[in-house]
């Protein structure tokens, strides 16, 4: 028991949050749909259901994800996380179905929606909510990816390093993206609905909302398939490994390297040229220090490394020395 309360206290705090937030605002939403009829609450009311299921199952498997590898699977549990992902892209998939066949239905057959304060509060509530939820998201991306970004500036650092984060923050900062500019979109259709005569609206809303639902499941899709075959390093989280490795007295050169990324952490694989006369007690001593010394990076889960001679070649392109 105690173990499951520690790996639970460790999964995404984002996606915890977000789950929690939309099940509040499903629910509400939900009640304000019945009350009104209106068609632009009741796709809101979907939208939120399956925000609330998607980062119910990522907040899962971001704890399971955090399990310590085992004989059985000894590259750890990191990928988990990304077939939870997938899981909540059919639910959105089959949520934007039915709010896209709300929408053409009600485009046929044009309801008036009433309760236009209700709908109103609803709405206003809903876009402070996943604002809310989305800043939060924004700040945990730059906090994984050490942007080191603050005040306004972690804007534009969320949205150029949103594909960097781990699967369930990047799943929130996109949903909760959608979800913010969709409460946006089902406002402006309630209170043009209320005050002019374009009864269709309430319909063309719904449906635009069931298109940005599929533009996110689209994307989240992508990311986890990428993410469940193995995808490399980025080229910033490689420098920092390589300039680590080569900080090593001894170590002269990397004769290979394969930094694979699974889940929000990496797993390196790094043959190095040490320098000649070395006793093997020492180049051992060496590489231990190496592992260590990459094990203490919070974001590296899992270190190998082989050692070589040094071939006199200079075979790894250094990169810029940076203040970090």
């Amino acid at each position: 028991m105690r173990n499951l309360i520690a790996l639970i206290k460790q999964g995404n705090t984002s996606s915890g949050i977000a789950a929690l937030g939309n099940t509040g605002l499903a629910v509400i939403k939900a009640i304000a749909a019945s009350i009104s009829g209106s068609g632009t609450m009741f796709a809101s009311a979907m939208h939120s259901i399956a925000d609330a299921v998607n980062q119910g199952f990522v907040f899962a498997g971001s704890v399971l994800a955090e399990k310590k590898p085992t004989k059985r699977f000894p590259t750890g549990f990191g990928r988990v996380v990304n077939l939870f992902c997938m899981v909540a892209v059919i639910v959105v998939t089959i949520m934007a179905y039915e709010t896209f066949h709300k929408g053409v239905k009600l485009l046929e057959h044009p309801e008036e929606s009433t309760n236009f304060w209700l709908n109103f509060i609803v709405l206003l509530i809903a876009i402070g909510i996943d604002g809310a939820i989305l800043i939060k998201a924004m700040k945990e991306i730059v906090k994984e990816t050490r942007s080191g970004a603050k005040g306004i500036g972690i804007i534009s650092s969320a949205v150029r390093n949103a594909g960097r984060a781990a699967p369930p923050t990047r799943l929130v900062f996109y949903e909760d993206v959608v979800a913010t500019l969709g409460q946006a979109l089902a406002l402006i259709a309630v209170i043009l609905a209320e005050f002019t005569d374009f009864k269709l609206l309430d319909g063309i809303a719904t449906v635009l909302i069931s298109f940005l639902m599929i533009g996110v499941a689209f994307k989240v899709g992508y990311d986890n398939m990428v993410g469940l075959i193995g995808v490399a390093a980025p080229k910033d989280v490689e420098d920092r490994i390589s300039r680590n490795i080569l900080s090593q007295t001894d170590v002269t050169d990397i004769g290979r390297m394969r930094i694979v990324q699974e889940g929000r952490a990496y797993h390196v694989e790094a043959y190095i040229e040490l320098s000649k006369g070395l006793s093997l007690a020492q180049a051992t001593a060496i590489k231990h220090k190496v592992i260590d010394n990459l094990l203490r990076d919070p974001d590296i889960s899992d270190v190998t490394i082989g050692i070589m001679d040094d071939d006199g070649v200079i075979s790894w392109t250094r990169p810029a020395t940076v203040v970090e």
